[in-house]
């Protein structure tokens, strides 16, 4: 599978249609690559997976606002406040973003169990079906993807430089990634994170799993408005945990109250200059 890089607003931009997977539903692949990348063809770059891939520069596939995601790491790469880094963006599939996207570990205890079994009942899934399918999703993105993405393009493969970026549920399967692969993933960025998913199992199994903070760093983010304003009980929460495992704020792990902020793309965009910083630069 072979595609071309195009000009893109900054940067070139490849695309791959029905990328093929045995996990999980084809969908189109986009990978963004940053003028560096051309200018420099002997440097190696790190990459940064992002979920909702359809909202990152396209306002009509984004209900008409996009993070801009282009726009705004070029702009910290040519200020040398991160390096060149290239983006993969995923995009969901609409009829099974939060099956793919919702922490399927947490479900093996019995709250979790019981949390899947209801919302399995309110979906009028058949019985028998397989309801949450983010270990498949992950197994696409280290099995087949990140192994695709390292053949075809210059890359820097180790977790140092290879983060995750996501909103909302992309915020938990972000997190999930780093505790499931952290030889995989060194860094996730968990923007407006929606711990309240099926009762909030992720939260309550989140002691004991959370990855090395010595070479790990972690990204969160809230609003007060909107559904975000259920968030920062549990957002507290986690930060206890993080404290607890070692994670020094500021250093290892950031959390941001963006007061009067909500929960859609434009709060997002404005708040990722900060998330790529904190994740992809210097510290």
């Amino acid at each position: 599978m072979t595609t071309a890089l195009i000009p893109h607003r900054v940067g070139l931009l490849a695309r791959y249609p029905a990328f093929p997977s045995q996990y999980i539903e084809p969908r189109t692949i986009e990978v963004w690559v940053p003028a560096q990348y051309v200018a420099a063809p002997e440097r190696p770059c790190g990459v940064l997976y992002m979920h909702d891939g359809q909202n990152l520069w396209y306002p009509a596939a984004a209900s008409g606002q996009a993070w801009n995601v282009d726009l705004a790491l070029a702009a910290l790469i040519d200020q040398g406040v991160v390096p060149p880094t290239i983006v993969v963006a995923i995009p969901n599939h609409p009829q099974l973003r939060f099956r793919e996207y919702m922490p399927q570990a947490p479900a093996a205890a019995e709250r979790g169990r019981a949390a899947v079994e209801a919302y399995a009942r309110r979906a009028h899934l058949p019985e028998g079906d397989e309801v949450l399918q983010a270990d498949r999703y992950l197994a696409f993105l280290v099995d087949e993807l990140k192994p695709f993405i390292d053949a075809h393009y210059r890359t820097l493969p180790d977790a140092a430089h290879t983060a995750l970026l996501g909103s909302s549920m992309g915020g938990l399967i972000s997190l999930y990634a780093l505790t499931q692969y952290p030889a995989v993933f060194g860094g996730a960025g968990c923007v407006s994170t929606h711990w309240p998913a099926l009762d909030g199992i992720t939260v309550d199994w989140l002691p004991g799993h959370l990855p090395d903070p010595a070479t790990h760093r972690i990204y969160f983010d809230f609003g007060t408005q909107d559904i975000d304003r259920d968030y920062e009980p549990y957002q507290r929460r986690v930060d206890a945990m993080l404290r607890a495992a070692g994670y020094t704020a500021g250093q290892n792990w950031l959390t941001i109250k963006d007061d009067g902020a909500g929960h859609r793309e434009n709060f997002w965009a404005a708040r990722l200059p900060a998330a790529l910083r904190f994740l992809l630069g210097q510290q």
